[in-house]
């Protein structure tokens, strides 16, 4: 028997995220709210961990930005995402992946991940 938050939640989740898991290089397009003017912000970088849930589901996304390391948190199912495009498939053996933030340069690097 579903409830009223329930069924709230239910119409407000995007069905339109593609699967991706952790040690993924993704790419986010954020809308982004500037005066009166909208456009849109490409956030790439890697997948550091994933809090599955329903409506509190949420990824953290790092990258590198002139040698400074930055990561973000995004609720999945927030209206401000516009998209997310998956472009690259890591293989990592952890679901988080925190210890990246003490490696630089080709220490960092995260192995391809081949379908089948």
């Amino acid at each position: 028997m579903a409830t009223v938050l329930d069924k709230m939640d239910r119409e407000s989740m995007r069905y339109d995220v593609p699967e991706f898991r952790t040690g993924d290089t993704v790419s986010v397009y954020l809308r982004i709210i500037e005066g009166a003017k909208e456009r849109i912000q490409v956030f790439k970088g890697v997948v550091l961990g994933q809090k599955r849930g329903k409506m509190g589901a949420s990824f953290t996304v790092r990258k590198m930005s002139h040698g400074i390391g930055v990561e973000k948190s995004f609720p999945l199912h927030s209206p401000k995402i516009e998209k997310i495009v998956v472009d690259n498939l890591g293989r990592v053996r952890r679901s988080k992946l925190y210890y990246l933030r003490e490696l630089r340069g080709k220490a960092a690097r995260i192995k391809e991940r081949k379908l089948l």
